[in-house]
């Protein structure tokens, strides 16, 4: 059987309606469940002569469908997913984004460093929080709020200062793109270690983890 014009349409909206579903969904379950804000984000958009512009109209944009849109409401944590549903019906096909150095910072490694050291992690039996993986190859460790200011004192005080680490703090002021939402045109963001109960609202000290990765960057990175 053939596919009509109006068979495509149809069944492009319907793909439409599904990722709005899956992220609004997603937005209940990161301000409820896990205790984050969210706030609604810009989109890459596909241009020609393979140009990347962004949603939020600026045609000199430095971070294409990746930051947050200045003129959405961002949701605070313990929000209902009416009031999710509504947000996301005002600002349709917005990048789910949560902001960094409120209840976590991030350690940001590339993503082969960042699976061999969640796998030593977790043989030494440490604590650990969630991981998010980027499509551009990028390990995001979720630690406790602090960690960007604290990170060039911790590495002085492990003996890596002088080392040419790939390892990048992410703060107060930063965002991250959450599962599932494309982060950049470059494809959906993914977790490799998801969000629990114990994890999301308690990640692990920054000084529990920075050891771990900052050798293994050094190992395969250096």
């Amino acid at each position: 059987m053939g596919f009509t014009i109006g068979g495509i349409r149809e069944m492009r909206s319907a793909s439409r309606r599904r990722t709005r579903s899956t992220e609004v969904t997603a937005v209940a379950e990161y301000t409820g469940l896990w205790g984050w804000d969210v706030a609604p984000g810009a989109r890459a958009v596909r241009a020609g002569s393979g140009r990347t512009d962004c949603s939020c109209g600026a045609a000199d944009c430095p971070s294409p469908g990746a930051h947050p849109l200045a003129f959405a409401e961002e949701l605070a944590a313990g929000v209902t997913l009416e009031k999710a549903a509504a947000t996301w019906a005002e600002t349709p096909g917005a990048a789910v984004l949560l902001p960094v150095g409120r209840s976590f910072d991030i350690l940001d490694v590339p993503e082969a460093a960042g699976r061999n050291a969640l796998a030593r992690l977790e043989r030494m039996g440490l604590p650990l929080g969630p991981v998010a993986a980027t499509p551009t190859g990028r390990a995001q460790f979720f630690v406790a709020p602090g960690a960007a200011a604290e990170l060039p004192d911790l590495l002085y005080r492990m003996g890596w200062d002088d080392a040419a680490l790939d390892l990048r703090p992410l703060g107060v002021g930063d965002h991250i793109t959450a599962p599932p939402s494309d982060h950049g045109g470059h494809g959906p963001m993914r977790w490799l270690r998801p969000p629990t109960l114990d994890t999301a609202g308690r990640p692990p000290q920054a000084r529990l983890v920075v050891g771990t990765l900052a050798y293994v960057c050094a190992r395969l990175c250096g």
